[in-house]
């Protein structure tokens, strides 16, 4: 018998034998399905939480003002701590291991009016890197810069809610908007962003001035003064240093304010990256109860799929029987079982696989929460769930037939089914 005509025959045995066929592809497939799903889910709430977590900023810490709680160099505790300008360029210095250390200054209730609408929106100053590290992408326009910086420009980057109240028409760019009657030119506005954690508001409704500008126009209310501001706003080079970064910062405005560097509450820090790691921590620990519901999956389809093979071989012992008394060697009664058991293996995989990514595709049409990504398929799990389902078809069905093809002809011919 050529492979041709054996896959031919197979084809035949498998029409011939439709519902015992459908329920060991079915088993298979479900399986599939299944695993895929619950890691796609994983992998969307994972997903989605990052993206959100990066709306507030990349990788940054919010060093706050604070008051001491311990005793140093003589001095009581109890004192309240201001950040000041020069304590930007001491942290620095001495923080190799920071990318930025910058300052933000805000005011809250600064009068804003157009030609065309006012409101009351925040209004905040910084360098020009703060729209890179808290994500402020530009929709139209552009962002302030060093130039504006060093010259002073009363130049406003919008949010882009603040633009569209304070100009309904949709022509912010180039016009100008009042801060307390400072005529303030619009050089950007902020993309549409959705925010869901925040210090000091959400960034859709607030106003951006270069630093300088802010400094000379809207300066710090008592009890702060002329240098002080009120956060200061800081990345490391990269996520393993982020320890050692804020290890630096500390050290550096504990010397600069002398209070001890372990005083945490004089110098409060928002650490995103610390809460983005124990987010992941908790991902990472879904991902294994996820794994391990779909493994115990796998396992019950697996014995699903095994029960349904070994029924169907065993019923097959007389064929077998006759297949050896008018000649057929053992190897070729085996070689036609693997076949019809890889040809179930390959094509209730495929569409188990076609299956799983078709849900995910169209629950992906759908609008979603701000925390979940979607249903975010992944290759390698499919097919893991496949391999490991096909094997198990296929050494169920090689099992009991190596058997039935080593027992006398005679004896197979004898054989009742359920007997």
């Amino acid at each position: 018998m050529t492979l041709r005509d054996l896959i031919f025959d197979v084809m035949r045995t498998l029409w011939a034998h439709k519902l015992r066929a459908f329920l060991t592809m079915f088993g298979i497939a479900w399986g599939i399905v299944s695993i895929v799903l619950m890691v796609a889910a994983g992998e969307g709430l994972r997903k989605g939480q990052e993206e959100q977590s990066r709306t507030l900023g990349k990788d940054i810490m919010i060093v706050f003002h604070g008051r001491t709680s311990l005793q140093a160099g003589g001095l009581n505790a109890g004192r309240n701590i201001h950040w000041v300008d020069p304590d930007v360029t001491a942290v620095q210095a001495d923080s190799p291991d920071c990318e930025y250390a910058i300052p933000e200054l805000e005011q809250s209730d600064v009068r804003v009016h157009s030609d065309f609408n006012n409101a009351a929106f925040t209004v905040t100053g910084s360098y020009p890197a703060f729209g890179d590290i808290r994500s402020l992408d530009v929709g139209e326009g552009r962002f302030y810069n060093w130039d504006d910086m060093r010259d002073g420009r009363r130049v406003a980057f919008l949010g882009s809610d603040a633009a569209k109240q304070l100009f309904p028409e949709g022509n912010a760019l180039g016009s100008n908007v009042y801060l307390n009657d400072f005529p303030y030119i619009v050089i950007g506005v902020m993309q549409k962003k959705k925010q869901d954690s925040s210090y000091d508001g959400w960034d859709v409704n607030k106003v951006f001035l270069p630093f300088s500008a802010m400094r000379r126009d809207f300066p710090d209310k008592p009890p702060g003064t002329s240098i002080t501001f009120d956060q200061l706003l800081v990345t490391p080079k990269s996520v393993g240093q982020h320890q050692a970064c804020k290890h630096e910062v500390r050290v550096a405005l504990a010397r600069m304010h002398r209070y001890d560097p372990n005083d945490k509450e004089a110098c409060p820090i928002w650490d995103t990256v610390q809460e983005a790691q124990a987010f992941k921590t908790m991902t990472d620990g879904m991902k294994f109860f996820l794994g391990a519901v779909g493994i115990v999956t796998l396992l019950l389809g697996g014995i699903g799929v095994m029960n349904v093979m070994l029924v169907a071989v065993r019923e097959r012992t007389r064929e077998i029987g006759v297949r050896k008394a008018i000649g057929a060697p053992s190897g070729t009664i085996l070689r036609q079982f693997f076949i019809e058991a890889l040809i179930i293996a390959l094509l209730s995989g495929a569409i188990g696989l076609g299956i799983a990514f078709g849900f995910c595709a169209l629950v992906n049409l759908l609008p979603m929460p701000d925390f979940f990504a979607g249903l975010i398929p992944s290759w390698s799990s499919g097919l893991t769930a496949a391999a490991l389902l096909g094997t198990v078809a296929v050494g169920a069905a090689l099992y009991p037939a190596r058997r039935a093809a080593s027992i006398d002809p005679i004896e197979a011919l004898r054989y009742e089914a359920g007997g």
